[in-house]
């Protein structure tokens, strides 16, 4: 009986030890910068933040190579050229810039404005632009918290209420199968795209944990699925794909045109201050503190150099992804090595592009029952954003009159035929930025009412 004795007391410590240590093990987990935790924790973390963000990193490239007719081999780098760039861009925010646990991609923000330049110009000038409007956001980030006063909720909220706005149309178009597309509008593509919205929805308000966090990823695998007895899919050019390749310098050319560059540097400006939003919102949600002066200004400074160094690896504009953000104050999970894992399995992607390939196979009208959805969210939250404040009579002008000027302009481009070409392509391609300049103007002249005031 001593014996057993012994053995249960001797299993008994055995079992307060592996429990002490899978407690270090989670609490690792909330700690900035604890040591990696085991991988039974690390991969379904990493894995969460991976397909929260993946879709809307690859969409914009699989947009813009569809409307600049790129060929095959072209579309599959360009979309190899984001992922990649995101990757590193993450890594760098995690280690050099922020410090903090963030996770960067391709943003929206920029695609009207980038669907304008390919049309009117090429895709080579979206890369200038990009290169001259990440010097922007560089140097704002010097003086990250003197512009922020610039930037309240309510213009904030106004800019990003009108981005979500500009990108209907883009959904819309992709529902109907892609314009220029031979079968445009027909009940097919809409049934396709009904039935990906409806399981985007589905996922959204009554998934749970990864189903919802993966809703927009499981829509768009189900209208796949339904896509293909439409024959809506050809996989003809996967097969020729490489299944290893690392990006190119300057794979698209590098052009500068000004009315490119005045846009884009605007549209840098505001994710600027999007990023201190971003930042501010992780460090409160995760870490229960204000980010320090110094976090900001790294994290805006290096936000914009590797959008330099993304340009010339032909890695589209990319800025601190929201959605990512929202996981931290969920989970807490702070940990910036698990962040970083989420990097290397993005890069991991980008570096196979056959990958990249299966990508460019999904049906256009399956995007855009998927993304409708995200445009949809992107108003909201600006929406959001807007009413933090008070509605007054001062408010409801900055918001109405902005979003009035900037999407009237945008609808009617014809409205500044008399002015020259470069006018048009700054102040009526995209209403961000007529709304962002009227909403700060606005802002400044306007008095303020006695409650603001106080």
């Amino acid at each position: 009986m001593s014996i057993l004795k012994v053995f249960l007391e001797i299993s008994l410590i055995c079992y307060k030890i592996k429990l002490m240590a899978d407690t270090d093990n989670k609490n690792q987990l909330f700690e900035l910068n604890g040591k990696l935790p085991p991988l039974k924790y690390t991969i379904p973390l990493s894995l969460q933040h991976l397909v929260a963000m993946i879709v809307g990193c690859v969409t914009p490239a699989i947009i813009l190579s569809s409307l600049a007719q790129l060929s095959p081999e072209k579309s599959v780098l360009l979309i190899q050229s984001s992922l990649v760039s995101a990757a590193v861009m993450t890594l760098i925010e995690l280690f050099i810039g922020a410090r903090l646990p963030l996770i960067m991609g391709v943003s929206f923000a920029y695609l009207a404005s980038m669907q304008a330049i390919v049309l009117g110009f090429g895709l080579a000038e979206v890369f200038g632009a990009q290169i001259v409007g990440g010097a922007v956001a560089a140097i704002l980030g010097l003086f990250a918290k003197r512009i922020q006063k610039l930037f309240p909720p309510l213009i904030t909220g106004t800019v990003v209420f009108t981005i979500g706005l500009s990108l209907y149309p883009t959904a819309i178009r992709y529902m109907a199968g892609g314009a220029g597309s031979p079968d445009f509008g027909s009940w097919q593509n809409w049934l396709v795209a009904g039935l990906t919205l409806v399981v985007v929805t589905a996922c959204n308000h009554f998934g749970k944990g990864l189903i919802k966090l993966a809703s927009i990823l499981i829509g768009i695998v189900v209208g796949y699925i339904i896509s293909i007895p439409f024959g809506m899919v050809d996989i003809s050019n996967v097969g020729g794909s490489l299944w290893f390749s690392l990006p190119r310098f300057m794979p698209f050319g590098i052009s500068f045109e000004f009315s490119a560059v005045a846009s884009f540097s605007i549209l840098f400006a505001i994710n600027a201050i999007q990023a201190i939003g971003d930042i501010s919102a992780t460090t409160m949600g995760g870490l229960d503190r204000e980010p320090t002066g110094s976090e900001l200004k790294r994290g805006i400074t290096a936000y914009g150099l590797s959008n330099i160094v993304s340009a010339l690896f032909g890695g589209l504009p990319s800025a601190t992804y929201s959605q990512n953000v929202g996981i931290v104050s969920t989970t807490k999970v702070v940990n910036r090595k698990v962040f970083a894992v989420t990097a290397l399995m993005l890069l991991s992607a980008g570096l196979i592009p056959k990958f990249s390939a299966i990508l460019t196979t999904i049906p256009q009208c399956v995007l855009g029952g998927a993304t409708v959805s995200v445009f949809s969210s992107i108003a909201m939250t600006g929406m959001k954003l807007v009413s933090s404040g008070d509605m007054n009579h001062r408010n409801t002008s900055i918001v109405g009159l902005a979003a009035a000027l900037g999407v009237g302009i945008s609808q009617v481009t014809e409205a500044l035929a008399q002015f020259p070409d470069w006018v048009t392509m700054v102040f009526a391609k995209s209403p961000v930025v007529v709304a962002t300049i009227v909403a700060v103007a606005l802002n400044v002249i306007l008095p303020k009412e006695k409650t603001e005031e106080k």
